[in-house]
Parts: C-alpha cells; sequence; structure tokens
C-alpha cells in the first residue's frame, strides 16, 4: 500500500520559516513537508491544526509516541504504526474502511524534501529523541533479517510461521469479512451490480471450465484456503484434493466437506504443497499461493506442479502481480510488517517464462485487476457491517491492521499499482500433443 508520495525539490522552491529562531508546531511541520496542500484536515496534541478546517475528512496525532512513529517509519510503515496503536486517529472515514482517506492522501499529498536549514530547524522543533526508533506495535512481524532464525526464506518452517502470521487469524473474523464462501481471493464480476457472493461462485466457474473438469477427472488445488474451490469441483463430481498451510483453515474446509456430504469426493490437508505425493492429476489449480512462494522458487514451483499432472493435464495459477517485471519482488513496509511477512510479487512475464521454462506450455492469460478492487471494496463493507464483532474477536489492533490493508490494496489495484493474472497452461505429452483443446478459448466469460 503506498500513501505518501516523495518527491525532492531544490531548496529555492520553498522559503525558510519565517523565524528560525521560534520553534514549529506540529502542524507547521506537516505543513513545510507537504508544501502547504494539504488535502484534509491535521490536528495535533500540541494543539496545532493545518488544512481546511471545513474538510470532511481529517487526521489527529494524539501522542507523542505517534510522532516518533511517523519520523522513524520508512514509507507508509510509521503511518501504520502511528495508526495501529492509536496514536493517530482518522476521522471522516470508518475504521474498516479507510479507503476515501487514503485516496485522497495519495492522489493529493506530496511531500518534499526542505532545505537542510529547515531540516534541522524541524529537527530541533520536534525534539531529536523522536528521531530514535521505539518498540512497534505487537501486531508487527519483526524485519525480515530477524525472521532468519525461522530458516531460510521460504523454507518449510518459515513458509510455515508466515502462513500462520496471516491466515490463522480467527475463521470466526474471516466469515465476517469474507462473508458466506470464504474465498480469500480475487472474485470475478458477471455484472457490476453482482454480489461478492455471485462473484466469487463465478470465480470458481472460471477456474472449472478453463481446467476442462468434467465429472470424474481429479483435481489438486495448492494453497486451498478453506477449500472454496475444492467443494465447487466436489459437487460437478470430481474427485478433488487441497492442501494449505494454515491448520485453521484446514479444520475449517474438513468440516464444511463434512456438512456438504462431500468426502467421498473431496479432502483438504493441513500441509505443504511439496510433500502431495501422489501424480497424474487431469488439473491442478493454484489460486492465490505464488505470492508466498517466492520468485527465486518458481523454477522449482512450477517443476513441481508440473511433475503432478498427466500428459495433456492443465494448470490455472492465479496471483496477485506487478505492472512490471523489473523491479525488486520483495514487499516493504506495512505490507511486509503487518500482512503478509515475506510475501513476493512480480510481473506475469517472469510467471510466464517460469512456467514455460519448465516444459508447460501458456495457452492463455488475463488481468483480472479491476475485479479485485471489486472484491475488496466488498470485504470492506463486510469489516464495516460487522465491526463490533470483528473488534471482540480479534481486537481493535488486528481489525484496523485489515481495514487498512483492504482499502489500500483496493486503491492500488484501481490505480494498477498491483494487478491480478490468471495464466492457464497444458502439460504437453512427450509428442507435443496437449490432448483434445479447443482451437480457441472454451470458456464463458
Amino acid at each position: 500500500m503506498t500513501t505518501f508520495k516523495e518527491t525532492r525539490r531544490g531548496s529555492g522552491e520553498r522559503a525558510a520559516p519565517p523565524n528560525p529562531e521560534r520553534k514549529l508546531t506540529l502542524a507547521e511541520v506537516l505543513e513545510i513537508l507537504a508544501g502547504g496542500q494539504l488535502p484534509l484536515r491535521f490536528t495535533a496534541y500540541d494543539g496545532s491544526s493545518a488544512g481546511p478546517p471545513d474538510a470532511p475528512l481529517g487526521l489527529e496525532l494524539k501522542t507523542p509516541r505517534g510522532t516518533t512513529y511517523l519520523a522513524t517509519g520508512r514509507g507508509d510503515l510509521g503511518l501504520a504504526r502511528a495508526y495501529i496503536s492509536g496514536d493517530l486517529e482518522v476521522h471522516g472515514v470508518h475504521p474498516g474502511d479507510p479507503y476515501e482517506l487514503l485516496r485522497a492522501l495519495a492522489g493529493e499529498l506530496v511531500f518534499s524534501l526542505p532545505s537542510p536549514r529547515v531540516i534541522a530547524h524541524i529537527i530541533r522543533s520536534i525534539g531529536a529523541q523522536h528521531l530514535r526508533p521505539i518498540a512497534p506495535p505487537p501486531q508487527e512481524a519483526p524485519p525480515r533479517w530477524r525472521r532468519a532464525a525461522g530458516g531460510l526464506r521460504h523454507g518449510k518452517s518459515r513458509d510455515a510461521d508466515a502462513i500462520h502470521h496471516h491466515y490463522d487469524v480467527s475463521n470466526t473474523f474471516y466469515e465476517w469479512v469474507l462473508g458466506p464462501s470464504m474465498t480469500y481471493t480475487c472474485a470475478c464480476y458477471p455484472r457490476l451490480d453482482a454480489t461478492l457472493e455471485e462473484a466469487q461462485e463465478n470465480k470458481y466457474r472460471l477456474v472449472f471450465e478453463k481446467l476442462c473438469l468434467e465429472p470424474g477427472d481429479r483435481l489438486l488445488d495448492v494453497g486451498c484456503g478453506w477449500g472454496g474451490m475444492v467443494r465447487y469441483a466436489a459437487r460437478r463430481g470430481v474427485t478433488a484434493t487441497g492442501v494449505t498451510l494454515s491448520q485453521e483453515q484446514a479444520a475449517w474446509a474438513q468440516q464444511a466437506i463434512a456438512e456438504e456430504g462431500l468426502a467421498d469426493l473431496a479432502e483438504v490437508r493441513y500441509g505443504d504443497y511439496r510433500d502431495v505425493a501422489e501424480t497424474g492429476f487431469d488439473a491442478v489449480s493454484s489460486i492465490g499461493l505464488l505470492e508466498h512462494i517466492g520468485v527465486r522458487n518458481y523454477a522449482s514451483y512450477f517443476a513441481f506442479l508440473q511433475s503432478r499432472l498427466r500428459p495433456s493435464g492443465m494448470l490455472l495459477n492465479h496471483c496477485i502481480t506487478r505492472p512490471e517485471n523489473t523491479s525488486e519482488p520483495f514487499t516493504r513496509g506495512f505490507i511486509d510488517r503487518y500482512v503478509f511477512p515475506d510475501g513476493e510479487l512480480t510481473g506475469s512475464g517472469r510467471i510466464i517464462s517460469a512456467a514455460q521454462d519448465v516444459g508447460l506450455e501458456v495457452v492463455h492469460e488475463e488481468n483480472l485487476r479491476q475485479h479485485y478492487a471489486l472484491t475488496l471494496r466488498d470485504w470492506c463493507a463486510n469489516l464495516v457491517e460487522h465491526w463490533d464483532e470483528a473488534v471482540a474477536e480479534v481486537g481493535l489492533h488486528t481489525a484496523k491492521v485489515w481495514g487498512l490493508y483492504m482499502a489500500g490494496s483496493r486503491l492500488a489495484f484501481e490505480t494498477g499499482g498491483i494487478q491480478l493474472h490468471q495464466v492457464l497452461a497444458v502439460k504437453p505429452d512427450p509428442g507435443g500433443g496437449i490432448g483434445s483443446l479447443p482451437l480457441r478459448p472454451w470458456w464463458t466469460p
């Protein structure tokens, strides 16, 4: 999530404060850094304020600790720490969906670097003690270098810890946010006015049709979450096996399978996808797993999935991507510390290349980023509707993390900062054949 833009301007573009000997208020500091262009009302514990008095949106800095978080956190991390800890309050938006405030900040607030003399004046005004980092909120994961104690990045043990951090929050909490489908991946909206449940059902239908699944086929769903794809396929006569590194997800999914009477066809295992021993599957689906794999492991990931397929078997990979293929894949700041530790995103081009390099033949890809923006909009609406229950279940700090994360992600999908690609591939037989696939796309859009 990107909240602030940073630019560098020459010192001649900004005049020094009129009286460099006078201590600046916190509001004056913010005005200097923002070039006097505040899109919202800002108030601080020192009694100062800035921005339009009648602005519908506002930020209130309540404590000196919040100043330290803002001064020492890089990028969006300082803002997140101050907000999650309660040292920075938002006004004009619900904490379960601060989308409008984030959109205003991202669109209009541009921080610039003032001259060294002005920077020195700012430091004297706020106090050098605020430049010394302090302990972050307890919800924050340690930095990447400290996670090394849990094993190599994307090793089985450390991956299990990362999955536990994000997915084992509370099944009850997820039921309120995700809705009855318990599907924590991008939906596919058949119409702009479709409900979230309609869109998630339509996503599973799309994956099912792309994989050419028929009654009697065998499906492996890696990173299966709460088993939505597994149960969708089993209802249509497909023998489906799912695997997840979340114990809570596996337990919930197995109960749902039993309640639907699908135990003869469906199974969700707790474990690492790399431990699946069976082969000869007609299709493999991976919906929202690749973000946790690590770019360096793409070759082994696709090679393993290919090895689970029969000749002419189909693979569908559905994951969040970046709009280009050249930047460093690591996530940083708020997302890495609070949401997806060790998560990595890259462009669809690198994903397609990795699939092709292990012998898979890519037959189709498409970008569903607009659909993910709509999905996040609806998840935020669910969180707002169930806010009191969510706070009682997981605590105010965690609930605020989720509202901030989902609203910020919605904004990123809307503006193209991140995307969602489905890549469909087939495993050619030894002679290069790919079965009896139709000549053109065979699924309903």
